[in-house]
């Protein structure tokens, strides 16, 4: 028998998960930018920074699908509780990162944590949105992601110049605390739903299915560009001449523009004003675009033009896709499916970075970040499915 879930639920339910997606934007992308504004301060080749950037995603890759199946198991809000409590501990290890190797420890430690409370909120969201509304609740959810790549960024580089990294990494720790006691008081248990039985077989055609498959590849695109461009847009406008904190500048930019977008799209789609799979495609050719943009001609005003571009194209393309994952979803396995499609988030989060940063020391940044553009954009030929998943029958 299926436990209910909320009919109505309040907005002072959602607000907490939307603040742990806060977290884990504002965690990841604060860093990631300071690393890319203070590279040469503190010692990083392109492609280490690259490393840098991925190791955060690396760890996710492994963990997500674990932690998401957790959730369906125990319940969401434990899940969530547990890995803000332990990415508050992990921070707490950046006081004494000063050189590249703490970092990465740090980064590594976070990631970890990340991967517990990030698909659990996910799924929460998507357990909460109740079959209706899924475009609006995750457009608000993607929406307060954006805001912490808006708020992070520079205010990860005023710590940083304030107190340096240690200082940042303080900070982090109390944001984390402070969002695992907000959860802990104020979003309901969510119990977990009977769960039927599956075998290998049906999970092997879960997970092949269109259905699952194309909105997984969005995410993995468009999250990959997303991490380049964090990383690179502010190492790229510094070596045109523009200081470490305008470069910052242009990842808000980047975020402000989803943030905008997010909310207004996953509206849109609810009231059946833009289709998944053209909305998908859409933006993931607007992404394409900010990135060859800056590829073919880098420069301080192209960068920013560029991070409108990724921002926007972001900002159609994730809502649309956990939307379309949501309602495809039998919510017993909302957990499991939430943590497999950001595992895929998390390949092309990592892989971005990596891509650009090992064909710039090849070749050259332009190249990287043009090779990426023409990777974004093939990422939008697949089409979704026109006929309906086969229903997985199991036992109790």
């Amino acid at each position: 028998m299926s436990l209910a879930t909320p009919t109505r639920p309040g907005r002072a339910q959602r607000v907490p998960l939307y603040a742990a997606g806060f977290v884990t934007a504002f965690g990841a992308h604060s860093i990631a930018a300071g690393m890319g504004a203070q590279s040469d301060h503190i010692g990083l080749s392109l492609l280490n920074l690259g490393i840098l950037l991925a190791i955060y995603d690396l760890a996710e890759v492994f963990l997500k699908p674990i932690f998401g199946a957790l959730s369906d198991r125990i319940g969401a809000k434990p899940v969530i509780v547990g890995g803000l409590l332990a990415f508050a501990c992990f921070s707490l290890i950046g006081l004494w990162a000063a050189d590249p190797l703490m970092l990465g420890l740090t980064r590594l430690g976070q990631g970890a944590a990340a991967s517990a409370f990030s698909p659990a909120s996910s799924a929460a969201v998507a357990r909460l949105a109740g079959g209706k509304n899924a475009g609006t609740f995750f457009g608000r959810y993607g929406s307060w992601k954006s805001l912490g790549y808006v708020i992070g960024p520079l205010l990860g580089a005023g710590l940083i110049h304030v107190g340096g990294f240690a200082l940042l990494f303080a900070a982090l720790s109390v944001l984390a605390v402070v969002t695992a006691g907000w959860v802990f008081v104020s979003l309901p248990r969510l119990e977990p739903i009977t769960r039927v039985r599956y075998t290998v077989r049906d999970l092997g055609r879960q997970i092949s299915e269109r259905r699952f498959l194309v909105p997984t590849m969005v995410l993995a695109a468009s999250t990959g560009a997303l991490g380049a461009a964090i990383g690179f847009l502010p190492a790229l406008a510094t070596r045109h001449g523009l200081d470490p904190v305008a470069g910052t500048a242009a990842v808000t930019v980047l975020a402000i523009a989803s943030t905008i977008t997010q909310p207004w799209i996953g509206k849109r789609r609810d009231l059946d004003g833009i289709s998944d799979a053209q909305g998908m495609r859409a933006g993931l050719m607007l992404t394409a675009s900010g990135v060859g943009i800056v590829a073919v001609s880098p420069g301080s005003i192209t960068v920013f033009i560029a991070a409108l571009l990724i921002g926007a194209g972001v900002g159609v393309s994730t809502p649309l896709a956990f939307s379309h994952l949501a309602d495809n979803t039998p919510q017993d396995r909302l957990g499991r499916t939430m943590g497999s499609a950001e595992l895929g988030r998390e390949l092309g989060d990592a892989g971005g970075p990596l891509i650009v940063g090992s064909l710039a020391t090849l070749v050259g940044l332009p190249f990287g970040l043009g090779m990426l553009a023409v990777l974004v954009g093939a990422a939008s030929a697949p089409r979704l499915s026109r006929t309906r998943p086969v229903p997985i029958q199991g036992g109790r």
